[in-house]
């Protein structure tokens, strides 16, 4: 079900954005639209994840420098049949952690060091089984995607309004006043839709991951407890890089953000509490197993 909505969300981003090339142009702006996107989504393929770090400022970690980490990976990696991914730690003292990478042979786990010094050891299990979910479900490249498109959507849309203010904006199909505004209405309304799109693809990945997490990690109970934790100790304080660089706050397991007080329309995440409520529900069939 989660795989049939991500594709109808990605191919309304898709849609919208040809509305966008065409309002800005007719059939050219429509090919501009689709060449910029495309350019767009080949970079976000290979780079998204270098920027990601860099953007969080996450620092590489090996065997040596953090044993108790890189052997837990290592673990949770052979229960998934994953390939090991790179292992990275973000300096921040309000828990959290990420993955990103374009497929499993080039991706990457980052927790904070606030989620190294809070989380039990079955804690960090669960947390880092739902990255793992992530990068089995290739997730990563889906939020990467969507976020392109989306960003290219906004991009080209506030192109258009400043051609249409200096009367540069004539698509083929626009006959007066009606064309205008219609155009306009377009140009202010795509970026909002498409920012609730890409949100809407990010929700709906989590609860995929959710459960993908309790399977790797054998056990639903750590991964609940854990987002009981990250929960209350992200709403006091955030994490830094995440508020400087808002863009990434969707690829955390939970909103890093949330101390702003964003509305649920624009959540980047499901609630915690309805999240933990179905790992409750996964952990009584667990049992009767």
């Amino acid at each position: 079900m989660n795989i049939v909505k991500t594709t109808f969300l990605l191919t309304g981003l898709t849609v919208l954005l040809v509305l966008i090339g065409s309002a800005l142009g007719g059939t050219a702006g429509m090919v501009l639209a689709l060449v910029v996107a495309g350019a767009m989504n080949l970079g976000s393929y290979w780079f998204s994840d270098r920027m990601v770090l860099r953007m969080n400022d996450a620092r590489a970690v090996d065997r040596d420098s953090a044993p108790k980490l890189y052997r837990l990976v290592e673990e949770l990696v052979q229960n998934a049949g994953l390939p090991m991914p790179a292992v990275y730690i973000v300096d921040a003292e309000a828990p959290n952690a990420f993955a990103t990478g374009r497929n499993p042979e080039h991706a990457a786990v980052a927790v904070t060091t606030g989620l190294l010094r809070t989380m039990s050891r079955e804690e960090m299990k669960g947390v880092l089984a739902h990255e793992l979910a992530h990068v089995r479900h290739r997730d990563t490249l889906i939020s990467a995607l969507a976020a392109t498109i989306a960003g290219a959507v906004a991009m080209i849309a506030n192109i258009a309004q400043f051609a249409m203010l200096f009367g540069g904006m004539r698509g083929e199909d626009d006959e007066g006043p009606g064309g205008m505004i219609g155009s306009l209405l377009l140009l202010i309304v795509a970026p909002i839709a498409a920012s609730l799109i890409q949100l809407a693809i990010s929700r709906s990945r989590e609860f995929g991951a959710d459960a993908g997490g309790a399977e790797i990690a054998g056990s639903p109970d750590g991964l609940a407890s854990a987002l009981a934790k990250l929960e209350s100790a992200n709403r006091q304080q955030p994490v830094q890089s995440a508020e400087k660089n808002p863009a990434t706050a969707h690829l955390f397991i939970v909103n890093p953000l949330s101390a702003k007080g964003f509305s649920k329309l624009f959540a980047t995440h499901p609630s915690t509490e309805e999240r933990i409520a179905r790992l409750h529900k996964m952990g009584q069939s667990y049992m009767r197993v």
